[in-house]
Parts: C-alpha cells; sequence; structure tokens
C-alpha cells in the first residue's frame, strides 16, 4: 500500500449533479428548475418574509408589548448552593470572587442571592441582591449581608 493507491470505499463518494448539461444527461432544458416564472430565471432572489403576495406574516400579526432597556438581569443563586458548597469548606466570606471560582456566574453577571433552603454557618455573604427571606435566613443563622454596589 502506498499513497498513490488509497482511495475511499466504493459507494461512499457520489458524484456531483451537472446541471443544464444537454438533454442526454437527464436534467438538461429546464436545468431541474420547473417551467418560467421568476424562480426559474437567473438573478432571482426573494425578499426575506415574502409569501408571494399574500400578506405576510409579520403584517399579520399584531405588535405588542416592550423590551425595557433599563432592566437589570441578575444571575441567581439560591442558599442551598451556597450552603452546599460552603459545607465542604473553610469559608466565611461568600463573595463574587467565590462564586465565579466555582462556576455559578460569569464576569460580568450581577449577583441576587435568593432564599430557598437554608444556611447552618454565619457567613457574610457579598451580592448586587437579596430577596428577603434570603436576608431572613442568612441572619437568622448569624451571618451578614452586604450588597456591593
Amino acid at each position: 500500500m502506498n499513497l498513490s493507491s488509497l482511495q475511499p470505499a466504493a459507494g461512499s463518494v457520489k458524484d456531483r449533479k451537472r446541471i443544464g448539461r444537454g438533454t442526454g444527461s437527464g436534467r438538461g432544458g429546464t436545468s431541474t428548475r420547473g417551467h418560467k416564472g421568476a424562480k426559474s430565471r437567473s438573478g432571482y432572489s426573494s425578499k426575506v418574509g415574502f409569501e408571494g403576495g399574500q400578506m405576510p406574516l409579520q403584517r399579520r400579526v399584531p405588535k405588542f408589548g416592550f423590551k425595557n432597556f433599563n432592566r437589570v438581569e441578575y444571575a441567581s443563586v439560591n442558599l442551598d448552593v451556597i450552603n452546599s458548597l460552603v459545607a465542604s469548606k473553610d469559608v466565611k466570606i461568600v463573595d463574587f470572587a467565590f462564586l465565579k471560582s466555582h462556576g455559578l456566574v460569569s464576569k460580568k453577571d450581577k449577583v441576587k442571592i435568593l432564599g430557598r433552603g437554608s444556611v447552618e454557618d454565619s457567613l457574610e455573604v457579598h451580592a448586587h441582591a437579596f430577596s428577603k427571606s434570603a436576608i431572613e435566613a442568612i441572619e437568622s443563622a448569624g451571618g451578614k449581608t452586604v450588597v456591593v454596589v
């Protein structure tokens, strides 16, 4: 065996369709484009959303709602997740760097701590926002919440 004798397995490679090469090829004449009309001609391209003159979907469906460009999106982290991370390590401060190092948030996220679950240790938790139930749970365990600006 050498490089000059290598070839693909039989039947694994198909030849491309040679369109418009005479009637003997079986794809001459209209070249698989059907008869007449804009789609049979060269240079044809339809506009995006054009439905052949029928009222297009984006004009049939009414407009509603709006996007609030002042909305602040938070990455949410629940207390049970924090508790499971802290239980295995000797940690007293949970801040953005701690959450990022454990893959819970990414670089540009703002963090909101939510109150699902509970906390056993007294922790100092730093975040951009807290739910009321999270504040109660952290402070009842003897911890402290710090809002990051």
